[in-house]
């Protein structure tokens, strides 16, 4: 029993050495092997040499349609409605007339306003022939001084009533014209709020009716801060921006005509922290109504620019972007990058990476920083 259980033992020795010679010869062989994998050949990726493009630049925002012009209608005198002069959603051109206030009392105001024109008209004249009679009788002390100077003054006082009549004839006739209230822009008319026998003042709070004007529209564009700079760059020198409003995103949707950048605020919103842009977009058709949320692709024209697919870059905790870089040894390195916009499905590069350099497209998955990869060009999808 004790020699076989002696054999046993050492073949087991064996064994065991046997397999400790292999487990360290294959670590050996692992750690020289090359890329530093245990063995493995360098990872493959798919590369892309960076180049610079020429681009057509748009930006696509949010916005809101609002009303080229809107008018408020409110009476200027006090009376009662007697006539509505229009249909409800009818097409109004400018100066029509629009409601009839009673007139009766402003008429009757302007008549006695010319009847007192009258009587000091006739005042006047008695006070001039006064003056000029104490004038000669003065000469002959036939008249005090006194007299003479009060005959002057009553014909000053004449005078001044004659001012005061023609006024108060002037403020009769500019009362009796608001009586009937007129449209002051051309443009489409809402609902009315009053009917006829309602009582309107000159200090009320509601509006008789509103028109708004749907051709063109303008267009309130709200852009991020944070990007506004560099929207403000692209605009330089450019004195018209065209604006296409796009109805639909999904469906692809667009508005027939394009309109025009305009203006872009002075001041960052400090509720929103967005720069208000707005735009002029012609609406022949009135489909674009006020109030209507749109999407607004501004055209800022050709640029050249370096272009990234959106698919090579990967999201930093901080909301950075970051892309694999491959050198000429075939060493890869994450570089961190900044960009200036979306392009399709590709980001432009404002900085970090330049012309001529190459990324992974594809592979970055299971690559680490310095590790040498195995490239080969990538060719995007058709």
């Amino acid at each position: 029993m004790s020699q076989r259980l002696i054999i046993i033992i050492g073949a087991v020795c064996v064994i065991a050495a046997a397999a400790w010679y292999m487990m360290s010869g294959q670590g050996q062989m692992g750690a020289a092997g090359p890329g530093g994998m245990g063995g493995m050949p360098p990872a493959a990726v798919s590369v892309y040499q960076l180049k610079t493009e020429i681009i057509n630049r748009e930006e696509t925002l949010p916005g809101r349609i609002s009303a080229f012009r809107q008018a408020e209608i409110r009476p200027q005198v006090n009376g009662i409605i007697t006539k509505r002069l229009f249909e409800e959603g009818s097409v109004i051109e400018q100066g029509q007339p629009l409601y009839q206030i009673d007139d009766v009392p402003y008429k009757a105001a302007l008549a006695s306003a010319k009847a007192d024109l009258v009587s000091a008209q006739a005042n006047l004249q008695a006070a001039r022939a006064k003056e000029a009679r104490f004038k000669e009788l003065i000469k002959t002390n036939a008249v005090s001084g006194q007299a003479y100077d009060d005959a002057k003054a009553d014909l000053d006082k004449a005078v001044a009533e004659i001012a005061v009549a023609e006024a108060a004839i002037e403020v009769a006739e500019v009362n009796l014209g608001y009586t009937r209230v007129y449209a002051p822009i051309s443009g489409r008319i809402g609902r009315s709020s009053v009917t006829e026998g309602a009582l309107v003042t000159t200090n009320q709070s509601e509006s008789l009716a509103l028109i708004t004007q749907l051709d063109p529209v303008y267009v309130d564009i709200s852009q991020p801060g944070v990007n506004s700079m560099r929207l403000r760059t692209d605009m330089v020198g450019k004195s018209d921006i065209p604006v296409q409003v796009i109805l639909d995103t999904s469906a692809g949707t667009v508005h027939p005509e394009k309109g025009s950048l305009k203006f872009s605020d002075v001041v960052v919103d400090e509720t929103t922290g967005s720069v208000g842009l707005r735009a002029v977009v012609p609406n022949p058709d009135q489909t674009l109504l006020p109030g209507l949320f749109v999407r607004a692709k501004i055209e800022l024209g050709e640029r050249s620019a370096v272009l990234v697919p959106q698919r090579a870059t990967t999201r930093n905790p901080d909301g950075g972007l970051t892309v694999w870089t491959v050198d000429e040894n075939n060493q890869a390195n994450p570089r961190p990058i900044t960009v200036a916009g979306a392009y399709t499905d590709q980001w432009i590069i404002a900085s970090g990476i330049e012309a001529g350099e190459t990324i992974v497209i594809e592979g970055y998955q299971k690559i680490r920083p310095g590790m040498t990869v195995s490239p080969s060009p990538w060719s995007p999808a058709p």
